[in-house]
């Protein structure tokens, strides 16, 4: 995943752009859910109604881009390390917020998976409340455990 030339990662600029990326990324995956556009046409349309940072834009891009191609391997891994909890049964802000942080951990190795994580489960307390915070914790760190020990 890209981005801007001259950040680094603890960079306050770059940490807020991701941070607006992510935000974008989970309201385009959540609403393609519901089956009127597809994520990428829903943020494309938020990118021109608001005035997004570049970076955010490429990144949220980037993200958008990644779940949609990655999708059901993303589902799988869920399933794997989440049984209890089906993808098609969750409610659809969790399935998004699970969908695209499962693809920040596995497919972004720009960001480490302790950041996006830690990210991760801020949106899930924002959007869906403790539970989701709960869950979305659990499955990103067995993932990234999974990841670090290369047992993916």
């Amino acid at each position: 995943m890209s981005g801007r030339r001259g950040r680094h990662v603890g960079d306050p600029d770059l940490v807020a752009a991701h941070r607006a990326a992510r935000r974008l990324a989970l309201a385009a995956v959540f609403e393609a859910d519901f089956g009127q556009r597809t994520a990428t046409t829903i943020l494309e349309r938020h990118l021109a109604e608001t005035e997004a940072d570049p970076v955010a834009a490429v990144y949220a891009r980037d993200l958008v881009r990644e779940t949609v191609v990655h999708r059901d391997g993303i589902d799988a891994r869920i399933a794997a390390v989440a049984p209890r909890w089906p993808v098609v049964q969750m409610a659809p802000i969790d399935r998004a917020i699970v969908r695209v942080a499962v693809c920040e951990v596995l497919h972004s190795p720009a960001t480490p998976a302790p950041v996006a994580i830690a990210e991760w489960v801020e949106l899930a307390r924002t959007y869906s409340g403790d539970p989701a915070r709960r869950l979305v914790n659990g499955i990103l760190g067995t993932i990234a455990r999974e990841q670090a020990a290369g047992t993916s």
